[in-house]
């Protein structure tokens, strides 16, 4: 017994804390940020990094099909945005599709977007041209409905998996979360290989949507994924609800943890119910923005990605928001980042 408790010990001590299946602590949420001289009013609904300090985006209602490139200066030991500039564009030529996620493939040096028009998630060249090749969607994604498909993409190069989600419940699997339903959004995280080839599948619940009949307008869903070196994944849940006046509109973001490697694989066509296994979640990160008469801090963050680690080893988690062309002249186009170790 001691000698089976010495090497426990020697063990903990001297083998990598990566091989331990432990969850992600946040250490801070830094403030949101908006640069109104760098960085044009848009629609920026995805992000992913490229290296160093290079970020590809992508926006759902810009002219063409593609990606901007920004530079975005992170501070080496708070992990807090110093400057966000946009220096191009790069355009496949074709119209836009309601592009929202965006995952870099270094292996080719490319980048998947998921579009939310045609429900599908195509190769781009990093001078912005498409391949010709793109992920093999499974069947039961094709009853996704056209404002509630593909919105969240993510690629692990550690992992080597590409990971998405639609934003809402597919049709065979139920109701979709409104302002006055209570309904959890039923969702299937599905991951694809280095070939473009689907694999696992996992059975997601969301939480339950707020009670809110005097809603204008009202979105539940996830708007975002990030794969995790260990295999892991951020989930974030947006809700985003619209007054009539305006006053009093709020965006709720929850960014959940979930482990694929503790979860059960679903069928890819059996119908999701109450009884379905869905994966267990752990609230990793919570805020909330709104829009009064005296606070107008707004954000509807849609993108979500890994940035770089800080000095102390802690990961850096980069986020923006989709400003609607900074509707109203009130909504910003805001960069925040969240620090975890």
């Amino acid at each position: 017994m001691i000698l089976r408790f010495k090497y426990f010990i020697f063990f903990v001590l001297f083998f990598p804390p990566t091989i331990f299946a432990q969850t992600p602590q946040l250490i801070r949420i830094n403030p949101q940020h908006y640069f109104k001289r760098t960085v044009k009013k848009g629609n920026y609904s995805g992000l992913t990094w490229l290296g160093e300090n290079r970020y590809a985006v992508v926006s759902d209602k810009n002219g063409e099909s593609g990606f901007f490139i920004f530079h975005i200066q992170i501070d080496t030991v708070s992990g807090d945005i110093i400057e966000v500039r946009e220096v191009g564009f790069h355009s496949s030529g074709e119209a836009n599709k309601d592009e929202e996620g965006i995952a870099f493939f270094p292996k080719d040096n490319t980048l998947l977007i998921s579009r939310e028009a045609d429900n599908r998630i195509l190769e781009y060249g990093i001078n912005g041209k498409l391949t010709g090749r793109e992920l093999a969607i499974p069947s039961i994604f094709s009853t996704a409905s056209r404002v509630y498909s593909f919105e969240a993409l993510t690629y692990n190069a550690h992992t080597q998996r590409f990971w998405t989600t639609t934003e809402s419940t597919l049709q065979p699997d139920g109701q979709q979360a409104n302002a006055t339903n209570q309904v959890k959004n039923r969702l299937r995280l599905q991951s694809f290989n280095d070939n473009f080839t689907p694999q696992e599948q996992y059975a997601y619940l969301m939480d339950a949507a707020g009670i809110n009949p005097s809603a204008s307008n009202y979105v539940m869903g996830v708007s975002a994924m990030t794969a995790l070196n260990d295999g892991k994944l951020l989930v974030l849940e947006r809700e985003f609800l619209v007054t009539k006046s305006k006053i009093g509109s709020f965006v709720e973001n929850k960014i959940y943890c979930v482990d694929p490697a503790q979860s059960k694989i679903i069928s890819k066509e059996k119908e999701l119910d109450t009884d379905s296994p869905y994966m267990q979640k752990k609230l990793i990160a919570r805020w909330r923005t709104s829009l009064g008469l005296l606070r107008q801090n707004l954000a509807n963050y849609e993108g979500m990605c890994l940035g770089p680690r800080l000095k102390d080893g802690s990961q850096v988690i980069v986020l923006c928001a989709d400003s609607q062309d900074q509707y109203g002249g009130v909504l910003r186009d805001w960069f925040r980042t969240i620090i975890l170790r």
